[in-house]
């Protein structure tokens, strides 16, 4: 390096670097002991970092992100109150026109006064069966069936197209009642499933 060529490093945030320029003397020239040090300096910071961020450390901090992910959705699902009915019918063709219902309360509180009612109508819409069920109260994360939601109806033919229609009353947590109503064409297939869904509501939101 000549008086012509000055050295004049373009500054930058690296540690060594900076150590590098402190030792310049004021002809352009630089120790190299200096240089060997402040080299060894940065390798064992370097080593000391490696031993402080281990892979096993890194891993537990993403379990523990984990389980307070975990804690907040349970809370939602347990804590929170929440509303929410699910209505689950299947029908078939077998000797007959063959129907099975079952509620479900998927809230994390429990519903009062429920009613269930599940029509089957012809296309004209004629009534030609209906099941029913009331419940003075259902648990959360509570279903109901059996022989109250079950029906067969026999003597009209299986080449025809129908319609069941469901029906789902109740009283929330809030003390509000609410009724809520589907309609479904069936008789094109031999077994058809439907879950019908009441509005979700989450209190205080």
């Amino acid at each position: 390096m000549t008086q012509d060529e000055p050295f004049n490093p373009v500054p930058s945030k690296d540690g060594i670097l900076a150590r590098i320029r402190e030792r310049v003397d004021g002809e352009g020239s630089t120790d190299e002991e200096d240089v060997l040090r402040a080299a060894q300096d940065a390798a064992e910071r370097l080593q000391r970092l490696r031993r402080e961020v281990e892979p096993g450390k890194v891993a537990l901090a993403g379990l523990t992100l984990i389980l307070l992910l975990g804690l907040l959705m349970s809370g939602w699902y347990w804590v929170l109150p929440r509303d929410g009915l699910t209505l689950d019918t299947v029908y078939m063709q077998n000797g007959g026109h063959i129907l099975l219902a079952e509620i479900h309360n998927s809230g994390s509180r429990a519903v009062t006064d429920l009613e269930v009612v599940v029509s089957f109508e012809d296309e004209v819409g004629e009534e030609l069966g209906r099941m029913s069920v009331f419940l003075d109260e259902l648990s959360a994360h509570a279903s109901v069936a059996g022989d109250d939601l079950e029906m067969k109806v026999v003597g009209h033919t299986v080449w025809a197209n129908y319609t069941v229609q469901t029906s789902v009353s109740w009283t929330d947590y809030a003390g509000e009642s609410h009724q809520e109503t589907w309609r479904h064409d069936v008789g094109t297939w031999a077994s058809e499933e439907f879950a019908d869904r009441t509005d979700r509501r989450t209190w205080p939101f």
